[in-house]
């Protein structure tokens, strides 16, 4: 099994569609006993959390945000955990919207203190 991830803070590797997490988006992860939780903003989020389990190297999570624009959209996500080999850690995600029409997938990684 991968390396917890608790206390880890982790950005997407590209942006999506505009109004959702882009490059710009840091996501603080919190584990423990199976349980994971993550807050996250940054580019169009003010704020957003999400809440779920981890089993083994899968993630499974419920996530919610507030955008600038004063709208909230939630949705569920499904990750896996990667160990890259420079030892920073790679979530590959499909999500869906539950709030909206949408779909899709994105990679986040571990973000270094001068990436930060």
């Amino acid at each position: 099994m991968a390396r917890s991830l608790d206390n880890l803070v982790l950005a997407p590797v590209a942006d999506q569609a505009p109004g959702q997490v882009g490059t710009g988006t840091r996501f603080t992860y919190h584990e423990k006993d199976g349980e994971i939780w993550a807050e996250y903003a940054g580019g169009d989020v003010v704020r957003g959390h999400l809440v779920g389990t981890r089993a083994g190297d899968r993630l499974d999570f419920r996530y919610v945000q507030l955008k600038h624009d004063g709208t909230t959209s939630s949705g569920h996500c499904v990750s896996t955990v990667v160990d890259l080999p420079d030892g920073r850690v790679r979530l590959e995600e499909t999500w869906q919207w539950e709030s909206q029409s949408g779909s899709g997938t994105s990679i986040v990684e571990q973000v270094t203190r001068h990436d930060s």
